[in-house]
């Protein structure tokens, strides 16, 4: 299981500070501790940045890069932003995200021939955002068609299904446990992703949201998540959900985890 720590995004009013004010202990600090939480990845996003954002995605990979070890997901929908940041970025990177949107698509494609990350790929094209599972699966086969025509291998594409708010649409984590049910079997190679939290968005209470549609989306065969790797309950689920869905041979991960002091049950 892949875990993308999601913290360095300036979507956060803490995160947009640091950035305006080039606060390199502040950011540092929090993806050194992201690591140590688990994160296997660092999700680095200056969105607010605007016009600046090439400039300062650029900055802000090279000072995390100078404390943590492990890959940074690049997350941008500025091509420009998401080149700045590759190009500084020491060995292989993650990009988030490519869509099946026309004008995103032929802007970004080339990148990722270029580079070589691995790539987020989410399901939504000129359409708009999926409205089904099988909207969802419809998109997928043209994603993948076309990062694989242009090289990409399969295990280097992490496709989104687009989790949209439960609060909106009763049936959106259903949609999605059943896009990724049908992705996972048809593209054995390739892995499922998602932001975690947008399934509780607008509502009360998220965490106890976002901790049981993970374990859902487990059982389902997601295998990489963008959350919060400092929520210790909600990375004890994904562990215990990966034993009960068969993917821990002999419990291996979670009597590792558990002896690491990792695991919190209340």
């Amino acid at each position: 299981m892949l875990i993308v720590g999601e913290l360095i995004n300036s979507s956060r009013k803490p995160i947009a500070q640091a950035i305006e004010a080039r606060d390199e202990a502040f950011l540092k600090d929090l993806a050194v501790k992201q690591v140590e939480a688990g994160a296997n990845l660092v999700d680095v996003n200056c969105a607010v940045a605007l016009d600046r954002e090439p400039e300062v995605m650029e900055w802000l990979v090279g000072i995390i890069q100078e404390v943590v070890n492990v890959p940074l997901c690049i997350d941008s929908p500025n091509a420009a932003a998401l080149e700045a940041g590759l190009a500084r970025h020491k060995g292989k990177a993650m990009i988030n995200s490519i869509t099946g949107e026309k004008k995103r698509l032929e802007g970004t494609l080339p990148l990722v021939v270029k580079y070589k990350p691995w790539v987020v790929a989410l399901c939504m094209d000129d359409a708009g955002m999926p409205n089904s599972a099988e909207d969802r699966i419809r998109v997928a086969d043209n994603l993948v068609s076309a990062l694989v025509e242009a090289g990409v291998p399969e295990e280097d594409i992490y496709l989104d299904p687009l989790i949209k708010p439960v609060g909106v649409s009763a049936t959106a984590g259903i949609e999605v446990l059943e896009a990724t049910r049908a992705l996972r079997k048809k593209y054995p190679k390739v892995h499922v992703i998602c932001g975690l939290t947008n399934i509780s968005h607008g509502l009360p209470v998220r965490k106890v949201l976002n901790r049981a549609f993970a374990v859902m989306c487990v059982e389902a065969g997601m295998d990489a998540f963008i959350v919060d790797p400092l929520d210790r309950h909600l990375m004890s689920l994904l562990v215990a959900a990966r034993a009960l869905a068969g993917q821990d041979q002999n419990c291996l991960q979670y009597i590792k985890a558990a002896r690491a002091g990792k695991l919190v049950a209340e």
